[in-house]
């Protein structure tokens, strides 16, 4: 955003900063972090801290100073990020219009060296393969108007959390310990309910969605879910019955958990290829109707264990788009049974906005530039940024923009060569807001 643009949101982004900092500080520091993130907001192709603090000033003589005013205030000064993440769930909560959803989803930070706090040899589904990197899980708030991200927190491989040299180093918080992502995932998703967000259906990919244990949690919260699955999960065949046996033997307790009656447990990929399939149009945006071939049949997960009971009932979502050899995606999905097909691909699908959030994150306001190296500066320039794109997308959201590439197909990312304006357009705002 050019300063030109930026200044015609002058009001609003004053009302939004004192809002977002009200009660972090002294005014030093208020004032501070309204820099930074004013600074994230500006063009630039780097949104590290010296070229923010040159975008920040009118003299070069001051570059110095505002480079130091900022250092100290994400990475030095101590003040809750988590804060700031509640603040922004609440408000996008409130304000977005026809939020509905949900995301998990984790995002990759490519990193040389092995000083960068949790950057080890590890998996990034950003990247595509293992390399040394950063991972952070994060959590969003979306519909089909707009999406923006309410939490994120750094994974910690086991090998930094068990390292107190390495911990000290990177100014850890002794609280914390290793966490799985899944574990990371439920922990934002109680950060948001406990500051007040409705419990939307939660969406998430296989690397989520294929561990029960994160399916049950979200049940445990009371909230349905729609999580992407991989083909050798394995469920009971549509239909099967289950019974407690009867007691036969005179010792022992009696029979407490259901088993199958005549049926065994099949994998998601083979039956995928036994339903019927039909074609679903799911979105209609300037680019066409958005349309694949998908299947569903009502399934219980099964377990490896006898002793352990079927999974409730649940839809199985299958998708196999024309000219592929098999069925490619699959999906889980608590909805109730009378839950029209069409109404589940919608949902289903509706993940596609955080890949859109991150696009955004790190195209237009910097979240993968920070250059310091702890763990307060990589979490406290983690939460100015979801504050500066939360700005961004509830005016986007609340002022629409002219149709752009944000009707991609399937709901992809415009290209990274070409984004789009992070605001998409301002001269759409109506001049008297």
């Amino acid at each position: 955003m050019t300063p030109a643009q930026l200044k015609k949101l002058d009001r609003e982004l004053d009302e939004y900063i004192d809002w977002l900092t009200e009660g972090m500080g002294r005014s030093e520091r208020r004032e501070a972090l309204g820099l930074y993130l004013t600074g994230l907001l500006l063009d630039g192709e780097r949104k590290s801290i010296e070229p923010l603090a040159s975008r920040l000033v009118d003299d070069e003589s001051e570059i110095e100073g505002m480079r130091q005013r900022l250092q100290q205030c994400v990475s030095v000064s101590k003040w809750a990020e988590r804060e700031v993440f509640r603040r922004i769930a609440i408000r996008v909560d409130s304000e977005m219009p026809d939020v509905e959803a949900l995301v998990i989803d984790d995002t990759g930070f490519p990193k040389k060296g092995d000083h960068s706090v949790g950057v080890t040899r590890q998996y990034s589904g950003t990247l595509g393969r293992i390399d040394n990197c950063q991972v952070a899980t994060s959590l969003h708030l979306a519909g089909e108007r707009g999406s923006a991200c309410i939490g994120l927190r750094l994974y910690l491989p086991e090998e930094w959390a068990n390292d107190p040299r390495r911990r000290r180093k990177a100014a850890v918080p002794k609280e914390t310990s290793f966490q799985t992502k899944c574990e990371l995932a439920l922990a934002l998703v109680d950060e948001a309910l406990d500051a007040g967000v409705r419990p939307h259906i939660m969406l998430a990919d296989s690397a989520y969605g294929d561990s029960h244990e994160f399916r049950d949690g979200i049940r445990e919260r009371g909230m349905e879910y729609a999580v992407g699955v991989h083909h050798p999960t394995t469920v009971w065949p549509p239909g099967t019955k289950f019974e407690v046996p009867a007691k036969t033997a005179r010792k022992g307790p009696a029979h407490r958990v259901p088993r199958a009656v005549d049926a065994k447990p099949i994998s998601i990929g083979e039956l995928a290829k036994e339903l019927s399939y039909r074609s679903v149009t799911w979105r209609e945006g300037t680019r066409g109707k958005q349309s694949s071939r998908f299947a569903v049949a009502r399934v219980r997960t099964a377990h490896r264990s006898q002793w352990r009971p079927p999974g409730p009932e649940e839809w199985l979502l299958c998708e196999w788009p024309s000219g592929e050899s098999g069925p490619t995606k699959h999906f889980l999905i608590s909805l109730p049974a009378q839950t029209a097909i069409r109404e589940l691909v919608r949902v289903a699908k509706l993940r596609w906005r955080v890949e859109r959030d991150y696009q955004d994150l790190k195209n237009e306001v910097g979240l993968d530039h920070f250059e310091g190296r702890s763990w307060p500066g990589f979490h406290h320039h983690a939460a100015l940024c979801a504050a500066a794109h939360a700005f961004l997308a509830l005016r986007r959201a609340l002022f629409p923009p002219e149709p752009d590439s944000l009707d991609a197909a399937d709901g992809a990312a415009a290209p990274a060569a070409a984004p789009t304006s992070a605001f998409g357009g301002l001269s759409v705002v109506p001049a008297s807001v």
